[in-house]
């Protein structure tokens, strides 16, 4: 029991057992008044409006906390309890890291400076483009920690993105125990040195890694999500190191790179030294009125044929869960003899579907944001129908183009961004993979052809 709650912070509700009559760890306040503010201690939430009021087992009409709701309910008068991190592991047997690939010159040099990092216990973001290998490059930096008894936790906004990491990293460490946590585990949490959770999870624990990195951190809900920011500062030790991955850092970010306030490695190439694929911009027309009304010559509909008549496989990306399923009947219809499916985050076959899309069972799939990133295919194209929708953000687009293209034998392919109407958003990401292109080149960092 004790080891299981090092570095966690849990109400009496989460605890797998009992607690032992000589426990000797923290128990506090769920509430406390910080600046004057009520504040939720889990979340750091002090909003009003982020409390509401219901009759409690304490024979008050107690409040509790709305923003983390989703764990176990936070009220009043509820207690945590916490037991400070000792980083109590067992030596690791060498090789630590078993992985034999190769980095890069830009990966090796970005490598380099997260080493250096977490030696001077600093914060570095690494801004690098989708597929640059940002999960090969931590590895030098993780297996130093491990060396010198650190905790590390990878953290990622979504469970797609966690779930992808565990098996590259248990391959790249072998000898490691490591957990996956996140909403839905079927296994029981228990106290391990390296750790992959997704960012919800990090309302659990307190002052807990002294590694703590960050995948994804543009990735929603995470940008959103203050609640979430500060789990991730809770959840790491005052004195800890914090990476931060992204392919779009937002405008904040790259203010304070430009000012000096924030460590960066800028990484503009892919590890296998081919440009990005530049997105091409294409009218499509009132395409929500030739969806309804079924128009078979509608500019959608050509360029699947299109990609279907060069034998492309490809992902096609819809704003929304309603417009998916109703664009996937009529294609349906259009294209009978067509092997292609659908995926959401409301599909409880979407794993099983993305493996076989991986399989390459499927000549297309269908899919909203959920497939933005996280996940790599072997050689497809991308359609964006839509590009104009607010659903596709900047960074939305970015990485949606960063399907494309990321594996080393099959480096090229085609993205389309089919619009009504060009965006800011749609303009502004076309034109951040071009300069990333730009500023690869005058490194040197593309293959000669």
């Amino acid at each position: 029991m004790d080891t299981n709650m090092m570095g966690r912070e849990l109400l009496i509700q989460e605890l797998d057992e009992e607690l032992p009559r000589n426990w000797n760890g923290i128990i506090s306040n769920g509430f406390a008044v910080i600046e004057k503010q009520m504040t939720c201690k889990r979340c750091g939430s002090n909003q009003f409006q982020d409390r509401q009021f219901a009759p409690c087992n304490c024979g008050e009409n107690c409040f509790y906390c709305i923003r983390c709701l989703q764990m176990v309910k936070i009220k009043k008068c509820s207690l945590l309890y916490h037991l400070p991190e000792e980083n109590q592991f067992s030596p690791i047997p060498e090789p630590i890291l078993t992985w034999q690939g190769q980095l890069s010159k830009q990966q090796m040099q970005a490598s380099d400076e997260i080493v250096q990092a977490i030696k001077l216990k600093q914060t570095r973001l690494i801004w690098a483009v989708a597929g640059a290998g940002k999960t090969e490059m931590l590895f030098k930096g993780i297996e130093l920690a491990l060396r010198e008894g650190k905790r590390i936790c990878i953290a990622s906004p979504r469970t797609d993105v966690c779930l992808e990491l565990a098996p590259r990293l248990k391959s790249a460490f072998q000898p490691v125990e490591q957990l996956t946590l996140y909403g839905d585990m079927e296994e029981s949490y228990r106290y391990t040195q390296l750790l992959i959770a997704t960012t919800h999870q990090l309302l659990r624990f307190k002052e807990a890694f002294d590694v703590l990195i960050i995948d994804e951190i543009d990735a929603f809900p995470f940008n959103k999500d203050t609640t979430l920011q500060f789990a991730a500062q809770k959840a790491k030790k005052n004195s800890g190191t914090i990476i931060y991955l992204s392919a779009t850092p937002d405008k904040q970010m790259r203010r304070d790179i430009t000012q000096k306030k924030l460590a960066a490695s800028i990484l503009p190439a892919r590890y296998h030294g081919f440009p990005l694929p530049e997105p091409k911009a294409i009218w499509a027309g009132d395409w929500r009125t030739a969806i309804s009304k079924r128009q078979k010559k509608a500019v959608v509909i050509k360029e699947i044929k299109r990609l279907l008549d060069a034998k492309r496989r490809f992902l096609l990306f819809v704003p929304n869960i309603e417009l998916m399923l109703e664009f996937s009947n009529y294609l349906e219809e259009v294209f009978p003899e067509s092997l292609f499916t659908s995926v959401s985050s409301e599909d409880e076959n979407r794993k099983e579907k993305v493996q076989n899309m991986r399989k390459e069972c499927y000549q297309f799939m269908l899919t909203t944001t959920i497939l933005e990133r996280g996940v790599t295919f072997r050689d497809i194209d991308v359609l964006v129908l839509g590009a104009e929708d607010r659903t596709f953000t900047e960074a939305a687009l970015i990485q949606i183009a960063g399907r494309v293209g990321r594996h080393r034998d099959f480096p090229t392919g085609k993205v389309i961004f089919l619009h009504y109407g060009q965006t800011k958003a749609l303009k502004s990401a076309i034109t951040q993979i071009k300069k990333m292109n730009r500023l690869a080149r005058e490194r040197g960092l593309f293959i000669q052809s």
